[in-house]
Parts: C-alpha cells; sequence; structure tokens
C-alpha cells in the first residue's frame, strides 16, 4: 500500500477518534468528572464541565490525527511494513484515551479511574504484543519474562514515585502534591511504556509542564502585585485583604488559577512515546548497550 494511504486512513481516524471521544465525553456519568464522596448536595459542588465541539472537540480531532499521522511515520517499517497489529491496536486505543484525560484533568481537576483502567487494559494488551510480536528493545531470543518484567517493574516503580511524592507532600507540608488519579495514571501508562520508555515519559512531562508553568508563575506575580496594588489603595486596607481571601475562598479548587494538573503532561508523555517507540530505541540502542542492559 503507497504510504500516502496510510497518512489518509491515519487521519481519517484521528478525526473521526476525536469527535468520537467529544462525544462520549458529554455523556459520561457526572461521578466520573467529580472528586470521590462529592453529590450535588455538597456546599462546593460544581457541574463538572464537558467537552465542546470547539475548542476541545477540534483539540481531540487534530491530536489524534497528528498521533496517528506520526506514528505511520515513526513505527510504518516495524509496525506496519513487518506487521505488528497488537502494536498498533495498544496506539490506536490508548491515544484518545489519553486524550481524554487531558480534557478531564483540565477541565475538571480529575482522573477518572475508569480512564487508568482502560489505559492499564492497553498496556495488558502492549504486554501480549511484546511476547507474542516481539518488542524492539529486545533481542529476539529472550526469555517471555523479560519484555514482561521490564512493564511491570515501570508500572511498579511509577506508581510508587507518584504515590511517595503525593505521601511526602501530605506528611510533611500538610497539602496534596500529588493526586492519587496520577498514580493511578502512572501505573497504567507504566504497562506501555517499560522501563526504558518510562524515562522518556518523566522527561517529556517535565518539560512539557515546565514550558506552561513559566508563563503561570508570571500571571501569579502580577496577580499578587495587583492585589497589593488594591489593598494599599484601599480605604480599609484589612478589610479588603479580608474581602480578597474571601474571594479566593469561593473559587472552587477545579477553577483556581495558580493550579496547575500533571495529569496532561503524563498522558502526553505517554502519547509521545508509544508513537515514537521505534525512534527511542534507535537514538538510546548505544546507550543501553554502553550500560549493559540489553537483553
Amino acid at each position: 500500500m503507497n504510504d500516502a494511504l496510510y497518512y489518509v486512513f491515519a487521519v481519517v481516524a484521528g478525526l473521526v477518534s476525536g469527535a468520537l471521544i467529544t462525544y462520549l465525553f458529554g455523556r459520561f456519568p457526572e461521578k466520573w468528572l467529580q472528586d470521590y464522596g462529592v453529590t450535588p448536595e455538597d456546599p462546593d459542588y460544581r457541574p463538572s464541565k464537558r467537552m465542546r465541539p470547539f475548542p476541545e472537540g477540534l483539540i481531540a480531532c487534530c491530536f489524534c490525527a497528528a498521533c496517528y499521522c506520526v506514528t505511520v511515520f515513526f513505527c510504518r517499517y516495524q509496525y506496519i511494513y513487518y506487521f505488528r497489529p497488537m502494536h498498533l491496536a495498544v496506539i490506536f486505543f490508548v491515544i484518545p484515551v489519553l486524550m481524554l484525560v487531558m480534557m478531564a484533568d483540565k477541565l475538571n481537576r480529575i482522573i477518572p479511574d475508569q480512564f487508568s483502567i482502560f489505559i492499564a487494559g492497553c498496556g495488558v494488551l502492549s504486554v501480549l504484543a511484546d511476547i507474542f510480536e516481539g518488542s524492539v528493545w529486545f533481542s529476539s531470543g529472550v526469555q517471555w519474562w523479560v519484555p514482561v518484567l521490564n512493564k511491570v517493574i515501570a508500572s511498579v516503580v511509577g506508581g510508587g514515585v507518584i504515590w511517595l511524592i503525593g505521601f511526602l507532600s501530605i506528611t510533611f507540608l500538610g497539602r496534596e502534591g500529588m493526586g492519587m488519579g496520577d498514580m493511578r495514571l502512572l501505573f497504567a501508562t507504566g504497562l506501555i511504556t517499560g522501563c526504558y520508555g518510562l524515562l522518556i515519559l518523566i522527561y517529556v512531562s517535565i518539560f512539557s509542564a515546565l514550558v506552561f508553568a513559566v508563563p503561570l508563575l508570571f500571571r501569579k506575580l502580577k496577580r499578587i502585585s495587583a492585589e497589593k496594588k488594591r489593598i494599599a489603595g484601599a480605604e480599609d486596607p484589612r478589610a479588603e485583604k479580608l474581602k480578597i481571601q474571601r474571594e479566593k475562598a469561593a473559587i472552587h479548587f477545579a477553577e483556581d488559577p495558580d493550579y496547575m494538573a500533571f495529569g496532561p503532561f503524563l498522558a502526553l508523555g505517554c502519547a509521545v512515546f508509544a508513537i515514537m517507540e521505534p525512534f527511542f530505541f534507535e537514538k538510546m540502542f548505544q546507550t543501553i548497550v554502553l550500560f549493559g542492559v540489553y537483553f
């Protein structure tokens, strides 16, 4: 088949996937998109936000189409020409759900467990794909349990690190550092990336988060400066300060302008690795051999 047809299929599949998840996001049960135990009777209840055709739906369509096209570009030799349907199925199914994770965490500050469970299912399929179709990270003569152990270790280590960060933050700082949704997400994505891919996932996540965090920091500093001027210019500075504090307390946690969800960046890191896995292997192969960790 001509490569152009692969790209046409990738674009069509991406547009359909983006439109489908936009539709489904509006049909998910409300409790999926609310924090644990939150009910409409709670004083701080806020109906969950849903994806709209624009801009969220358009972003989803573009993201899925772009990911599938990148898959064709970087994976066509290993997964298409040398046909590996299970590896392709993992990418096909996991990309839209990673997009759902990004949208849910961005709009509602929640990563539904159902999304992480689905991604974990894709991770199990990825493990089976490595066993029956072979993995680019291991030689053809490797024992079957080696790629399995690779995925399981990445899952446990990834989820464990997030759990430890959250535990230390609550214990010593008295506030949540990383949510349990992030922990479950990284546990699930570890089954897809394996140990080598986990390094790439973390790198992409942190770097992309910094790109957004820096402008957010400047916006916060600007807002704090404006609040200080507002207090200083008020007839009753103390009363004005209390008013600002009440205004902040009235803001729902999902609308907090100073909060940046990390789940979307974890999902992005997983997506980048999944659609470019053979490329990363080629770039890391010499280092892997140098350290003696190629099997």
